[in-house]
């Protein structure tokens, strides 16, 4: 089997070619989440049978070409759908539709409903006994919606178990640094009050996401807060704000190809 590292790579190449060929934004915070979407989609996750499937959802949602190149790679989505991708008549908008024939299970663009979403699906799969767990994935800016902390209430009072939330904390949001718009930490101390079971990893260390992803949850909901950098495996994009909304040009697309090839 190819290393997650390689998968990650080629993930991360068909994100620049996403955002060159539809000159759109959000390219770096796309990056930050390859390694989590490699690890949770070629090693974690059970896909098959697809009707019993686990789970994922995107609800920091404007990370979206992170997630269709995840799922073209796994051979969920087609290579088609990935070239019609924010295009006039395309196939795939910016921010996700549902359409879990194709990977996408919830629609996502209002930051914090994703992950409530998630609790829900969690929820009815333990009211159903049905042996399905459900991974969404925050943005650490996201974490800043007051609905994000009414879920992280709700959830260990339902015993939500086969819920994980991964919060891709790359402390970088469209205007600045989240600690210094609305500072949130001590970030673990506060999941763990709610009654979660809170670990912290790099983001970006393969067996370190898996071991937490795969660690026994106590009977309590999981939050994994993983320690990214927003543009990660592109240089000059690496902790770099504008690299939130900035558009890949020609050069910006060769120089990143050639990093990651």
């Amino acid at each position: 089997m190819k290393p997650l590292s390689d998968t990650a790579k080629e993930i991360r190449k068909t994100i620049i070619e996403m955002a060159h060929r539809s000159k759109s934004p959000h390219v770096g915070s796309s990056l930050s989440c390859a390694d989590i979407l490699t690890t949770l989609y070629f090693d974690t996750m059970r896909l098959d049978p697809w009707e019993q499937r686990d789970v994922f959802i995107l609800s920091k949602a404007h990370a979206a070409m992170a997630l269709y190149s995840t799922l073209a790679h796994k051979g969920i989505m087609s290579r088609p759908q990935i070239e019609g991708y924010y295009q006039n008549g395309g196939t795939l908008p910016a921010h996700l539709d549902r359409a879990p024939q194709c990977g996408v299970e919830v629609s996502g663009g209002s930051l914090g409903h994703g992950f409530n979403m998630g609790i829900g699906l969690a929820f009815g799969f333990k009211r159903k006994n049905q042996n399905r767990k459900v991974y969404a994935l925050i943005g650490d800016g996201e974490s800043q919606e007051g609905s994000i902390w009414e879920g992280a209430l709700f959830a260990p009072k339902v015993g939500a178990d086969n819920f994980t939330a991964i919060m891709d904390h790359n402390n970088l949001q469209g205007y600045g640094r989240p600690t210094q718009i609305c500072c949130f930490d001590p970030m673990r101390d506060k999941w763990e009050a709610f009654g979660w079971h809170t670990l912290e990893v790099n983001g970006h260390d393969f067996e370190a996401l898996r071991c937490a992803l795969k660690e026994d949850s106590q009977g309590k909901p999981k939050m994994i807060i993983a320690r990214t950098t927003k543009g990660k495996g592109v240089s000059f994009m690496q902790d770099q704000l504008i690299w939130h909304y900035y558009i890949v040009t020609d050069d910006h697309k060769h120089q990143a190809l050639e990093e990651l090839a």
